[in-house]
């Protein structure tokens, strides 16, 4: 243990966000700002990506159960293959990092670090698609990309270099396109809803913000504690364009040649940002027991005439729990004091905490503490994997209760400009407002107080225009509703 890791979570979570969350990625073992000279990169840890490898996992299997298989496609693409996509060219050029040369030779042509794949994926799906049943095709990828932005590092939220899964799929009509597209927004859904404990509201970029290229982009939003917004995973219906312009077509039944209507969607490691921000606290990291890389720690308390039996006890439960398929760890260190393991883990985020000292073997029971109230519970030795399950259970849904309760709290409606800017410069939060769907009502907000139109939502009800309602921002009749927020 380092002495910066002694010293704890020195930033306030409440008081000073961003340097708090970076103290938490820190000394929790996530990970490290990259080299000096390379801003925007960082070096994942192995507990970090632990974290993502969860992810990767549940996601992974969840798509292949509706026949996604994985590839891989180059790091590389060549210029002219991004250019036979315009929107993509003009979306994305800004971020572009360019290879000009191999070794000491110049390239005949410019090669993108990939951005994203559409332009890359797209060809190869036109080769391997010829008629009606070799639809849908559906592949995906966990991969790196790069987009140089000219912000401020922020671990797993921002930086030029992340981890991410991309999903592209051909389909012979829109309509099994805009199943696929939804399919996959419900599985993020689903991942923060069901694995981290972060609710979530669905809905769809509008028409200025969506992917460039995409017919349409469908997202899920997740409130922070500060009041701002994450983009926690698109998904887009993308239409006939990219097949178009990759000659990504097939036959009919009738013998036709039609292109086919493709989807793109991917989540990247800034859902290990909103984990962070959402569950952690001023003690340090805080993980959901289906994630965690460890979800019980046992500390053995002792003094020398009682060692061996404590010992003995609590390897013997650590054994349980592992062959129950439990993530546990028994720290048996005698170097460290029951009270610097507690502190060590708890800044680690360990969901459960067995305590166990001579009065607990005397009584054949377990001490268990939670993370991150510290309420403790005793607990029977006998079936102890099974109770441990239903500890696991109450700290989910202590986490998930109150993200959902800060969410509920923080959406509020408005009809004028001056309740959108009043509300979110006081608030935060999601403001729900009807809009005429003109970007520049949208930068009219930006400009005042660098929110913007996160989401349009996709449910009717939620969505609902009455007649003779008018634009918030402008008082032009309205056509849809907006939510507006400042986000990450």
């Amino acid at each position: 243990m380092s002495d910066e890791q002694e010293l704890g979570i020195t930033e306030s979570k409440q008081y000073n966000t961003g340097e708090w969350y970076a103290e938490v990625v820190q000394k929790a073992g996530l990970a490290n700002y990259g080299p000096e000279g390379m801003s925007g990169f960082i070096v994942t840890r192995p507990r970090g990506y632990a974290l993502w490898e969860s992810i990767q996992n549940y996601l992974d299997g969840e798509f292949k159960k509706t026949g996604v298989q994985n590839a891989y496609f180059p790091l590389f693409i060549p210029e002219s293959y991004l250019e036979r996509e315009k929107d993509i060219v003009e979306g994305f050029d800004p971020e572009v990092a360019w290879v000009t040369h191999g070794g000491h030779e110049e390239l005949e042509e410019r090669l993108a670090v990939r951005p994203t794949s559409e332009s890359i994926i797209a060809p190869y799906m036109a080769q391997w698609v010829r008629s009606h049943r070799d639809l849908p095709l559906r592949v995906n990828q966990w991969a790196s990309v790069v987009r140089w932005e000219a912000t401020e590092t922020k671990p797993f939220f921002r930086t030029k270099e992340f981890l991410w899964q991309e999903g592209h799929t051909a389909h012979e009509t829109r309509d099994g396109a805009w199943d696929e597209t939804m399919t996959r927004l419900s599985q993020y859904q689903s991942l923060y809803e069901d694995v981290l404990a972060i609710p979530v509201l669905r809905g769809a970029k509008p028409e200025h913000d969506k992917f460039p290229g995409a017919d349409t982009t469908t997202t899920v939003e997740a409130l922070m504690p500060d009041g701002k917004s994450v983009q926690a995973g698109t998904s887009h219906y993308l239409g006939t364009s990219f097949a178009e312009a990759f000659d990504l077509t097939y036959t009919t039944e009738d013998e036709d040649e039609e292109p086919a209507h493709t989807t793109s969607w991917g989540l990247s490691w800034r859902s290990l940002g909103a984990l962070i921000m959402t569950h952690s606290d001023d003690q340090g990291l805080v993980l959901p027991p289906t994630i965690a890389p460890e979800q019980v720690v046992i500390v053995p308390i002792w003094q020398a005439d009682t060692q061996e039996k404590v010992l003995e006890y609590a390897e013997d439960i650590a054994e349980d729990l592992e062959d129950a398929g439990v993530r546990v760890e028994l720290d048996a260190r005698d170097e460290r004091n029951p009270g610097f393991k507690f502190n060590e883990w708890e800044l680690k985020g360990v969901p459960v905490r067995f305590e166990i000292g001579p009065n607990e073997v005397d009584d054949d029971v377990v001490t268990a503490v939670h993370r991150p109230d510290g309420e403790s519970v005793e607990l029977d030795r006998e079936n102890i994997a099974e109770a441990v399950q239903a500890q696991f259970d109450e700290v989910y849904a202590k986490l998930y209760a109150a993200a959902e309760e800060n969410l509920e709290e923080n959406v509020r409606e408005a009809s004028a400009r001056n309740e959108i800017l009043g509300t979110i410069g006081q608030h935060g939060g999601y403001v729900k407002a009807p809009w005429c769907g003109d970007e520049a009502c949208e930068d009219e907000i930006k400009d005042q107080i660098a929110a913007e139109i996160v989401m349009v939502p996709l449910n009717d009800e939620d969505a609902e225009i009455h007649d003779g309602e008018d634009c918030a921002v402008c008082g032009d009749d309205a056509e849809e509703t907006a939510y507006f927020a400042k986000s990450y």
